[in-house]
């Protein structure tokens, strides 16, 4: 995947960085952190400017943020709570669990999101939520630009300042993804806990 991200940014230059950009935000698995440090060695082998990179890069990151914020916006809470009226009781999840995480979202979710777009698989995924609680678009932008623009900043001049040895900070991004992936997965199975045991303190309640 790599020979072939490169070669296609090589090719179109600020289009392909673009494209690329709205590529990874709507199928995750293609890294940014290949193709903004590769954008930023490009500055050092051709025409292409840094300014010119972090702005293409971060056109490309917000078109694919919108097209999610959009899907996040079909997929409503009231959608969502048709469906848990349907599957409720197989995924163990009540419409109640589905306004209290929306309310969440609504009192903390512009913050998420700032903080989101610089956490790797999650920084594209949070536009789904945002969409689905009715986030105002405007916030949305705004908080998703500051965050997406400081992640690209960061590992475009990186890429810029490592030259040919750009290919370097892959393995520091995959410690970082990895300790990200492993709070995450941490916090997950502790909600869960929680969740349950919360539960079973109610069910033991009413008998």
């Amino acid at each position: 995947m790599k020979t072939w991200i490169t070669d296609f940014m090589e090719q179109f230059g600020y289009l392909g960085i673009f494209l690329m950009l709205a590529f990874e935000n709507i199928f995750p698995p293609i890294p940014s952190e290949i193709i903004l440090p590769f954008g930023g060695f490009m500055t050092t082998t051709s025409g292409l400017t840094l300014t010119g990179v972090i702005l293409a890069a971060t056109g490309g990151s917000l078109l694919g943020a919108v097209i999610l914020y959009g899907v996040g916006r079909m997929l409503d809470v009231d959608r969502m709570e048709r469906i848990v009226e349907r599957w409720g009781k197989v995924i163990r999840i009540t419409k109640s669990d589905i306004r209290k995480a929306d309310a969440w979202f609504d009192k903390y979710g512009y913050w998420t999101v700032l903080f989101c777009r610089m956490i790797p698989l999650v920084r594209s995924l949070i536009s789904i939520p945002a969409g689905m609680s009715g986030m105002k678009f405007g916030v949305f932008m705004l908080f998703t630009a500051i965050g997406t623009l400081a992640w690209n900043v960061l590992l475009v001049l990186v890429g810029a300042a490592l030259g040919e040895s750009w290919e370097s900070i892959a393995g520091y991004m995959d410690v970082y993804s990895n300790i990200v992936y492993v709070l995450i997965a941490g916090g997950l199975m502790l909600l869960a806990f929680l969740y349950f045991r919360r539960r079973r303190q109610r069910a033991s309640a009413r008998s």
